[in-house]
């Protein structure tokens, strides 16, 4: 071979390796196995059936199985149950040693693991059938229903940075509907939960913009672009979209950056359970049956986008008067406006000034910003109508309605006669302070009425909870919900939250902004000054943001020590992105004589624990000039 073949042979490696580590979305080949199930998944299984799956080694599906949507529920998990537990047993029997005189069964059930299968091996996928329906049906209909949006988020996704192909993620949250809502709470074809939407839109009762694809659509991008700048890669911040930034961040600095395959396959945080390893696979096989839906789903034809008129509401509108002067049915200005809740409908608020109100423009006999600055001034008004009820929605809490409404947990009590307890049920209303007071003879209080399973569970509401990220979903819990089909993002107390509220394994902790050690001796229930013996601190000493202090776990565990913790900085933080919205971010370039502090609080108005989460791994003790930072930009929440 001539030098110069060899020569060419080598730039053309090169080249394939630059290729590879250009590409956004890497495939590992250890990782195709997955993706093939899920595509499987995605296009091969009905809604009327599902496979029994080892849910560590997705190349190994047990069975088919035959789900008829006419089954109860509790018929499809006796068949799921039943068919589990003779899977169950030919696994042990071969994970003992089995391996001669095999029943058809057997056989086949060895056939599907490698040749060299250990008996440990088998007896540890005992317990590791899971149940995974097919969502054929649900992925045609979200691929015609995608073509309403995807112009709207090509856009807004290359205009913030991001790649076009995570387009592909709401059929994997949400089969793109709009009307997606999940058990723990999140809302939209972006499945947005609550805290997490808050930071980058509307989310309030009047207006909910995780419903409207377009508001969402344009946080999904920022969400996406946050994570990025935090994770430098697209995997780990398509990851971190379902399960927090700052459990991919431990992950990524035990493995590596960029160590894919070690995260997914063998990274054991509490909370990556089987919804997270799958996220980013599922993501990749979305994306294959996406771009090539001729192969997958041919005759599909997606969904015309709707031409759009947008205006700015310059004043609130009442429904009646906006419906009147426009010609347009309330019902009609209710579908093509999804982020308004149920409160504008029912006529207890107005449409809010500075609210972007679309219609589609043959929709009015005349252009929809010429109608809108010639409305009547009985639709019109100064101000919003004031809180008179609120209707408790899933996981709400009594201490979070009271800071909406800017009221105290005892008058609510008070006002709706709520018990000791103060227990309130999804879709309650409760009397609010606007309402006036009882009447001086209230009638008697209706009885306590159990909660069945079918419906929403009640809720403690006394004080706010801690909510713990959801943890996989045990395979009898899978069989019981065979309807939960969607990995779905996982509802964790700080999606967005890149800080460590973790103890590490030497029980030492990272201080973080808004700590104080007498936080930590609260939450531990122990005296600071044991703190101070503990870490050598002198007196009235305080700690510093990124300082590691040992804690003292003999009254409160770890798990318990996290738990409050994390519930502190929620509660800090819901309370702040109420009032806020991040709208974007910009780069700050550090000069002579500035500090983190002057520029944050004073120049930008960011608090501290947020322009840190933004720059989690700068160290605040040590910028220099000319050091780039990252800032929020923030706009008033509505």
């Amino acid at each position: 071979m001539t030098s110069i073949c060899r020569y060419l042979i080598l730039v053309g490696f090169l080249a394939m390796g630059a290729a590879r580590a250009a590409e956004p979305f890497p495939q590992p080949p250890e990782l195709q196995p997955d993706v093939d199930f899920w595509v499987a998944v995605f296009t091969d299984y009905s809604t009327d059936e599902g496979v029994l799956h080892d849910n560590r080694n997705l190349a190994v599906v047990y069975d088919r199985l035959q789900m008829p949507a006419k089954l109860s529920r509790r018929e499809r998990n006796r068949r799921v149950d039943k068919r589990r537990k003779a899977l169950q047993a030919t696994l042990r029997g071969l994970a003992a040693g089995k391996r001669d005189n095999l029943s058809a069964e057997e056989a086949r059930v060895l056939a599907l693991w490698p040749e060299n299968v250990s008996n440990s091996e088998l007896a540890a996928a005992v317990q590791r059938i899971r149940y995974q329906q097919g969502l054929r049906e649900r992925f045609r209909s979200g691929l015609e229903r995608s073509g309403r949006w995807r112009d709207h988020i090509n856009s807004e996704f290359t205009a913030l940075g991001v790649p076009v192909d995570i387009a592909a993620l709401p059929h994997v949250e949400s089969s793109y509907n709009p009307d997606a809502r999940s058990h723990v709470g999140a809302s939209g074809i972006w499945q947005f939960t609550r805290s997490t939407g808050r930071r980058f839109m509307r989310v309030d009762h009047v207006v909910d913009e995780r419903n409207d694809p377009f508001a969402a659509t344009r946080a999904a991008g920022r969400l996406l672009a946050y994570n990025y700048s935090i994770t430098g890669n697209w995997p780990m911040a398509i990851t971190a979209y379902n399960h927090g930034l700052a459990g991919v961040r431990r992950a990524m600095r035990k493995y590596g950056d960029t160590a894919y395959v070690e995260i997914l396959r063998k990274y054991n945080g509490r909370t990556f359970g089987f919804a997270s390893r799958n996220f980013y696979v599922a993501f990749l096989a979305a994306r294959e049956v996406d771009q090539n839906v001729d192969k997958y789903f041919p005759g599909v034809v997606p969904e015309k986008p709707t031409p759009y008129a947008t205006v700015k509401l310059p004043t609130y509108v009442s429904v009646k008067g906006l419906s009147k002067a426009l010609n347009v049915s309330a019902k009609q200005i209710a579908r093509h406006n999804p982020g308004l809740q149920a409160t504008v409908w029912q006529g207890s608020k107005y449409l809010p000034k500075g609210y972007d109100l679309r219609l589609p423009t043959a929709a009015t006999n005349a252009p929809l910003d010429r109608l809108i600055a010639s409305l009547p001034g009985d639709a019109t008004f100064a101000e919003q109508l004031p809180d008179m009820y609120h209707r408790v929605a899933r996981g709400d809490t009594l201490s979070q309605i009271a800071e909406t409404y800017g009221t105290r947990v005892s008058t609510l009590a008070a006002l709706n006669q709520l018990g000791s307890s103060h227990r309130i049920r999804a879709g309650q209303q409760l009397r609010l302070p606007a309402a006036g007071p009882l009447p001086a003879a209230p009638a008697p209080a209706a009885p306590v009425v159990q909660t069945p399973a079918a419906e929403e569970p009640a809720v403690v509401a006394s004080a706010a909870p801690v909510s713990q990220p959801v943890e996989e979903m045990t395979p009898g819990a899978m069989a019981s919900d065979l309807a939960s089909s969607m990995l779905g993002t996982i509802q964790t107390a700080l999606l967005s939250d890149p800080s460590d509220y973790s103890v590490a394994d030497d029980n030492t902790i990272e201080v973080q902004p808004l700590e104080t050690l007498g936080h930590f001796g609260d939450w531990l229930d122990i005296k600071t000054q044991r703190l101070r013996d503990l870490n050598g601190l002198a007196f009235r000493t305080p700690v510093a943001v990124g300082q590691r202090i040992r804690l003292d776990l003999g009254t409160v565990d770890a798990k318990a020590f996290e738990e409050r913790r994390i519930a502190y900085h929620r509660a800090q933080q819901d309370s702040f992105f109420r009032q806020h919205v991040i709208s974007g971010a910009t780069e700050h370039t550090i000069k002579r004589g500035e500090s983190i502090w002057i520029i944050a609080l004073r120049q930008y108005d960011v608090p501290l624990w947020l322009f840190r989460q933004y720059n989690p791994t700068l160290d605040l003790q040590k910028v220099r000039p000319g050091t780039r930072v990252q800032i929020p930009l923030l706009t008033d929440a509505g």
